[in-house]
């Protein structure tokens, strides 16, 4: 009899012993803020409320399991929330959508991915992809292309410093160009030292294949920090040539505070942006933070460039070429 009982508490036991393998974290950032917009056209300025001046408001749901000799299997759903309205992104885990394997060889996912530009562009970017004035601005369907759906991912682990990631992803055509996205990127990490290049190929004409190509830096030395970038996205075209370049700094001050400080650069065809933007984030606690961020964009007689934050985009219309646009906002960013 106790024998029977003895096992019969080992087995009710084992699924305990399971569970305990595995893990899934619920997560997310709320961010919102009172902003002031001008796309410097009749009717262009405004007052409104935002999410995501600072990081895009998000919710995600984050898994691993432990398969034994140093094997994990990974999962991540994360998905886009516009906090002034309540309302979801059109694709639902929009942001990022994988399942994969982790152990000493790296990491392999299958799914919708970051691709390896945007890593390097989110490392050397001294606004931190947040604020009035990051260069989120180069990643759209015309520059450079951020993340890739239908794709298999890989990224090494480092050695000595220096770590490979590369992306496939499939257009899934029945004809005409394939519109498969090809990508590699080489990053260095050391103390405070921040290198990266990478390069994109997409096939999205029947001859001739769009380019994409970044190179960012950084590092850091105490309460300071200094960061850039040169992105470019080559189309298949004339006058299709986008260019950015990022120049910025941050500053530790008071213990909670930080000022970040950006210039940037645009330039395509004969149209060119030149832009300075300034922000202010003041830590209340390890979680939550208050700031103010604030951008003005010079165009020449043919520029149409945009200011782009984490979640937003103040650009003029296309029919209004040498429109200067400005923004400003106060908010507040809590993470969980």
């Amino acid at each position: 009899m106790q024998r029977k009982l003895l096992a019969a508490a080992l087995f009710a036991s084992l699924p305990l012993v399971a569970a305990a393998q595995s893990s899934v974290t619920i997560y997310g950032i709320a961010d919102a803020s009172i902003a002031r917009e001008d796309t410097d056209v009749a009717g262009g300025s405004r007052t409104v409320v935002n999410s995501g001046n600072q990081s895009s408001s998000r919710i995600g749901f984050r898994g691993t399991e432990d398969l034994g000799n140093g094997l994990k299997a990974i999962f991540n759903l994360e998905a886009g929330v516009a906090l002034d309205t309540g309302a979801g992104d059109s694709a639902l885990f929009g942001r990022r959508a994988v399942v994969g394997l982790e152990g000493g060889f790296g990491l392999i996912t299958i799914g919708r991915e970051y691709t390896p530009i945007a890593s390097i562009a989110g490392q050397s970017d001294i606004l931190g992809q947040g604020f009035y004035g990051t260069n989120l601005s180069s990643f759209n369907a015309t520059r450079l292309t951020r993340r890739l759906s239908n794709s298999v991912n890989y990224k090494s682990s480092t050695m000595s410093g220096f770590r490979v990631t590369a992306a496939y992803g499939l257009g899934e055509t029945g004809t005409g160009p394939s519109l498969d996205t090809a990508g590699v990127g080489l990053e260095y990490a050391n103390g405070g030292l921040f290198l990266g290049a990478g390069y994109h190929q997409v096939e999205r004409l029947a001859t001739g294949d769009d380019k994409e190509y970044a190179f960012g830096a950084g590092y850091k030395f105490g309460a300071i920090e200094v960061k850039g970038n040169y992105m470019v996205g080559d189309r298949t075209g004339a006058n299709n040539k986008f260019e950015q370049m990022n120049l910025g700094a941050a500053m530790a001050v008071g213990g909670a505070g930080k000022v970040f400080v950006n210039v940037q650069r645009n330039e395509q065809a004969s149209a060119k942006g030149n832009l300075i933007a300034l922000a202010y984030s003041h830590s209340l606690s390890k979680r939550t933070n208050v700031y103010t961020t604030l951008a003005s964009m010079r165009n020449n007689g043919a520029g149409t460039f945009g200011i782009n934050a984490s979640g937003v985009n103040v650009t003029p219309p296309a029919t209004a070429p040498g429109a200067d646009p400005t923004a400003l906002a106060i908010g507040m960013r809590h993470s969980f």
